[in-house]
């Protein structure tokens, strides 16, 4: 008698963070280590050093070009 293979039913995972969102974070990083990366409303506020920031404002920049990110949560 042949043995049958089970098919994995593993759930495809969707994901949480699209690749456009993953590009502008990646170009925010790219200029935080330039150092051109801004803080503040239209790049007017102080140099960014802190890598988290850098990737927050890539996430922002990725949500006003209308890339899959979730919300911001609530603090």
């Amino acid at each position: 008698m042949p043995i049958k293979k089970r098919s994995s039913s593993r759930k495809k995972s969707s994901r949480k963070y699209s690749k456009a969102a993953g590009k502008t974070v990646a170009s925010a990083m790219r200029r935080k280590k330039k150092g051109t990366l801004r803080s503040g409303k239209g790049g007017k506020g102080g140099k960014v050093k802190s890598r988290k920031q850098a990737i927050a404002i890539g996430l922002s920049e990725a949500r006003k070009k209308g890339a899959k990110v979730p919300k911001k949560k609530a603090a």
